[in-house]
């Protein structure tokens, strides 16, 4: 760790797409700032991604480089997205450049998405250390494009590294997961939640917005609940879309929530990391975000991963685990409410095994990945000063 004892003045990030990108970054450049004082950031991503919003709410500055992704469509107005896309190729590198110049980095740290590919690629050529984090268990595309010039690839899982060209590049850090959700002990959130009268907790959600299909099944879920007189407390956040949708359908199958207090319907869990943290079995999608807080907490699952995310990353990332014996994975379109009821129940009742997927889920966790991070980055730094752009 004496690396952690060098200090760091100039860090650009790059990241963008989903808030699985943005928020590793947010989180290690929180963890370089406490350590150093006087460290200036700068974020970079795509012009119209949801990153400059997070990054900025975070109070970090941004700027943007004209990047887009390709469709894969024939239609004419996807075409024309295309050709935009392909005029970005050649735009989005003289920006990343200038950028750098301006900027001066002595790092530049890649956490995926297509918008972080300009800056990595411009900053290798430039001579400027580089990292890339691969979230996922398998590497998206801009991973795989910048594999070749990326000093290091940080990845989640040890089972990840049989992934790339590269190996002797791959270093195991895990994925940076927020701090309070470690606030807690499990006995505290459960007291905190009032959920601790030996019920077990079951936690549900299927992203900030929510998914239509996959509400449906909670309220036949919440249902079958209900019919037994609420066996387990159960936390639901239905999203926004969603909340007034599952409502109407518990109304319908004629399931009074007033009546069932230990079964919750919430639009969004805001305080996330006590929930989780008293949870004893999560039912989720499987993006990066929630497995590295699954594993980090050894909290047992069943992973419904989404069918609509590209090159069916979320079912990698569950099969992974369920492979290491900590979740069970259903997919959608076999899943129904009666289905996920039954396998809850199956894991909440038998107690040696619930233990057993919380051991392994728990052996897949890396607590400290910020750490190991920083560690990593700090490992690239050249002696001496930053050399000149």
């Amino acid at each position: 760790m004496n690396a952690l004892k060098r200090t760091l003045s100039r860090v650009l990030f790059t990241c963008g797409g989903t808030a699985g990108h943005v928020n590793p970054a947010l989180a290690l450049a929180q963890r370089i700032g406490q350590d150093n004082g006087g460290a200036a950031f700068l974020f970079v991503g795509a012009d119209r991604g949801l990153e400059r919003d997070l990054v900025e709410k975070a109070g970090y500055p941004f700027r943007t480089v004209h990047i887009s992704n390709f469709h894969r469509s024939f239609a004419p107005r996807e075409i024309a997205h295309n050709l935009v896309s392909a005029g970005n190729l050649f735009r989005s590198p003289r920006e990343a450049r200038a950028i750098l110049r301006a900027f001066r980095p002595e790092v530049v740290i890649g956490t995926g998405g297509y918008a972080s590919y300009p800056a990595v690629r411009a900053a290798a050529k430039l001579g400027i250390p580089t990292a890339v984090h691969e979230s996922n268990m398998v590497p998206g595309l801009t991973t795989k494009l910048l594999e070749g010039s990326a000093d290091r690839i940080m990845v989640g899982f040890e089972a990840c590294r049989e992934n790339y060209r590269h190996p002797e590049k791959v270093k195991v850090t895990g994925t940076p997961v927020r701090g309070d959700f470690f606030a807690h002990t499990k006995a505290e959130a459960k007291a905190l939640l009032g959920v601790d009268d030996g019920r077990p907790l079951v936690v549900s959600f299927w992203g900030s917005l929510g998914a239509s299909g996959m509400n449906r099944q909670m309220a036949d879920f919440l249902a079958l609940e209900a019919a037994e007189a609420a066996p387990f407390h159960h936390i639901h956040a239905a999203g926004k879309a969603g909340y007034g949708d599952i409502l109407r359908l518990l109304e319908e199958k004629h399931v009074d929530l007033a009546a069932h207090p230990a079964l919750r319907v919430r639009e969004y869990i805001y305080d996330m990391p006590v929930v989780m943290r008293g949870a004893d079995l999560v039912i989720a999608r499987a993006g990066a975000s929630t497995v590295s807080e699954l594993t980090a907490l050894g909290v047992p699952a069943i992973l419904v991963p989404s069918p609509y995310v590209t090159n069916h990353h979320q079912e990698k990332n569950a099969r992974a685990i369920a492979d290491a014996g900590g979740a069970e994975v259903l997919l959608e379109p076999e899943c129904s409410g009666q289905k996920l009821f039954q396998a809850a129940s199956a894991i909440l009742r038998d107690n040696k095994r619930r233990d057993t997927m919380e051991k392994s889920m728990a052996a897949l966790g890396i607590r400290d990945a910020t750490d190991r991070i920083l560690e990593t980055v700090m490992e690239l730094l050249p002696q001496g000063s930053t050399r000149a752009l």
